[in-house]
C-alpha cells in the first residue's frame, strides 16, 4: 500500500466530518422538532416514537452489512452513495405530508447512515497513513462527533422556532451537496480493492426483521396490552428470528457478526452496559423534551439551549476524568460509578412535577446523568474494541455501536408505551376533567418511564460489576493497552456516534477513540 501522504488529505478530512457530523446531528436535531412535527402531522403519543425509532432501528440493524458493503464496492464510493442517499431521505421527510412519509423518510436516513458512517471512519484511516497525524485527525472526528450532538440540539431549536420543523431534516442537503464534492475532489481509496468477500444478507435480513418485531411489539403494548396476541407474537417471532440469526451466523463463513468475538467476558459486559445504559439516554431525550415544551412551556430554542448541560457533563465525565484515569484504575472502576451516578440522576428526575423548576430540578439531573454517561462510554468503548487484532476490529466497533442504537431503539419503544400506559391509568383513577390534571397525568407517565430507565441502568451497573475485570492499563479482551492519546483524542463521542469501522480497515480505530491492539 502506498503510505506517501495525501497533499490534499486535511481537505478530505473536511469532507469526512461533515458526513460525520450529518449523521450526529440527526440523532439531535429531530428530537427537539418532534412536539411540533407531532400537531403538525397528527401523530398520536403511541406512535411518536417511531421518528426517532425508524431512524435508529434502520441505521444499528444494517451497521454490520454497511461496513462490508464497503469492503465490497469500495469506501469511497459507499460513502458518496450514502451521502447522496441520505440527502435525498432527508429533502423526503422534510416535505412529509403524513405520518407514514415520515417514518418511511426517517427509516431511508437509517439506512443511508449505515452506509455512509463506516466509510466515513474506513477513509479517514486509509487518508492519514502517519500515525501522529492520524491521532489529530480522530481528535478532530471525535470533537465533531460530540459537538455535533450539542449543535443538533440548538440548530434544532433554531429551526423550528424561526423557520419550520420540516428544516430540520432538509438541511442535511446543503451539508451533504458540499460532502460529496469534498470527497469527489479529496479522497482516493488509496491502495484498497474491492473484496470479494460474500454478503452475509441472511444474517442481515434476520438480525433487522428480528429487532423489528421486537420494536414492533413493544409499541403496540400500549394499545393493545402485553397480553394482546398480536404483542405476543410479534415478540415471539422477534426472538425466534434472533434465534436463528445466531444459528445462521454460526455456519457461515461470512458473518457479519463472528461469534467468537462474544465469548470473552469483558467485551460482553463492555457491550451489555452500553446497550442497556442507552434506555436512560433515550429516554431522557424524549420525555424532557415534551416537558419542557408541552408543560412548561419552553420555546423549541430554550428546549435545546436547556439540554446543553447533560452534553457538557458527558464531555467532563469522558475527556477529563476516565480519559484520564483509565489507564490508571481501569474500567471497571470508571464503568460501575458512572452508571450508580447516572441511575442516581435519572431517579432525581423522575421527581419532577409539573410545576417543578428547571434549575432545581431538571438541571442537576441532566448534569450528573450526563457526567455518569461520560465516565462510563470512554471505558465501555475501550473495553469492548480492545485487544482485537486484524480484520475483527472493523467488526467489533460495528457490534458496539449496532448495541447502542438498537438498545436505544428498543428502549424507547418500551418507555414510551410504559409511559402512555402509565398516563391513560392515571386517567381513568383519577379522571382528567381539566387541563391541570391532564398536564399531571402526562407527567406522572414520564416519571413512570423513567424509573424503567433507573432500572435499565442499575442493571447495567450489575453487568459491569460481575463481567467487565479488565486490569488497570488493559482495554479489552485479552490485554490490549488503551492508548491514553487516542482515547482522549476521540471520545467527545456519545451515544450519539454511530460511526463504525468496517472490517479491514488499515489502522483501524473504534469510533471511542480508544484504537483497537491491530498488531
Amino acid at each position: 500500500m502506498d503510505t506517501t501522504p495525501d497533499p490534499r488529505r486535511w481537505w478530505g478530512l473536511a469532507a469526512i466530518g461533515l458526513a460525520q457530523l450529518m449523521v450526529v446531528l440527526d440523532m439531535t436535531i429531530v428530537n427537539i422538532a418532534m412536539p411540533t412535527a407531532q400537531a403538525d402531522l397528527g401523530i398520536s403519543d403511541a406512535d411518536r416514537q417511531w421518528i426517532i425509532t425508524a431512524y435508529t432501528l434502520a441505521f444499528g440493524g444494517l451497521l454490520l452489512l454497511g461496513g462490508r458493503l464497503g469492503d465490497v464496492v469500495g469506501r469511497k464510493r459507499m460513502l458518496i452513495i450514502g451521502l447522496v442517499g441520505f440527502a435525498a431521505a432527508s429533502a423526503l421527510g422534510g416535505v412529509a405530508q403524513s405520518f407514514e412519509m415520515l417514518i418511511a423518510a426517517r427509516a431511508l436516513q437509517g439506512v443511508f447512515a449505515a452506509a455512509l458512517a463506516p466509510a466515513a471512519l474506513s477513509m479517514l484511516n486509509v487518508t492519514f497513513t502517519e500515525a501522529r497525524e492520524r491521532a489529530r485527525a480522530l481528535g478532530i472526528y471525535g470533537a465533531i462527533a460530540g459537538g455535533g450532538a450539542a449543535l443538533g440540539l440548538i440548530l434544532g431549536g433554531a429551526l423550528t422556532q424561526y423557520l419550520d420543523w420540516r428544516w430540520t431534516l432538509m438541511v442535511n442537503v446543503p451539508i451533504a451537496v458540499v460532502a460529496v464534492i469534498g470527497a469527489s475532489m479529496f479522497l482516493h481509496d488509496r491502495g484498497i480493492r474491492a473484496a470479494h468477500a460474500r454478503l452475509d444478507i441472511p444474517g442481515a435480513i434476520l438480525a433487522t426483521a428480528g429487532l423489528l418485531a421486537i420494536v414492533f411489539g413493544l409499541s403496540e403494548a400500549e394499545q393493545d396490552g402485553w397480553s394482546s396476541p398480536l404483542v405476543l407474537s410479534m415478540l415471539a417471532i422477534g426472538v425466534a428470528l434472533l434465534a436463528v440469526f445466531v444459528l445462521v451466523e454460526r455456519r457461515t463463513p461470512h458473518a457479519l457478526l463472528p461469534l467468537h468475538l462474544l465469548r470473552e467476558r469483558n467485551r460482553v459486559g463492555a457491550l451489555a452496559a452500553v446497550g442497556l445504559s442507552q434506555v436512560g439516554m433515550f429516554g431522557v431525550f424524549l420525555f424532557l423534551t415534551y416537558y419542557l415544551q408541552g408543560i412548561q412551556g419552553y420555546s423549541p430554542m430554550k428546549t435545546g439551549v436547556a439540554f446543553l448541560p447533560m452534553v457538557v457533563g458527558m464531555m467532563t465525565g469522558s475527556v477529563v476524568i476516565s480519559a484520564r484515569l483509565l489507564p490508571r484504575v481501569g474500567p471497571r472502576r470508571l464503568m460501575v460509578p458512572g452508571l450508580t451516578l447516572a441511575a442516581l440522576a435519572l431517579a432525581f428526575l423522575t421527581q419532577m412535577q409539573v410545576d417543578s423548576g428547571y434549575w432545581l430540578h431538571v438541571l442537576p439531573g441532566l448534569l450528573f446523568l450526563g457526567l455518569g454517561m461520560g465516565m462510563t462510554f470512554m471505558p465501555s468503548m475501550a473495553t469492548a474494541t480492545g485487544g482485537v487484532r486484524g480484520t475483527d476490529a472493523g467488526v467489533v466497533s460495528a457490534t458496539l455501536n449496532t448495541t447502542q442504537q438498537v438498545g436505544g431503539s428498543i428502549g424507547i419503544a418500551l418507555l414510551n408505551t410504559v409511559a402512555a400506559t402509565a398516563t391513560a391509568n392515571w386517567i381513568t383513577s383519577n379522571g382528567a376533567s381539566t387541563q391541570e390534571a391532564m398536564a399531571e397525568a402526562t407527567v406522572h407517565g414520564f416519571s413512570t418511564a423513567m424509573w424503567v430507565s433507573v432500572g435499565a441502568v442499575v442493571l447495567a451497573a450489575i453487568t459491569a460489576a460481575i463481567l467487565v475485570n479488565a486490569r488497570p492499563g488493559v482495554g479489552g479482551a485479552h490485554g490490549a493497552p488503551v492508548e491514553p492519546a487516542a482515547a482522549a483524542a476521540g471520545e467527545a463521542v456519545s451515544g450519539a456516534d454511530a460511526a463504525a469501522v468496517p472490517a479491514g480497515a488499515t489502522g483501524s480505530a473504534a469510533p471511542s477513540g480508544a484504537r483497537a491492539d491491530t498488531r
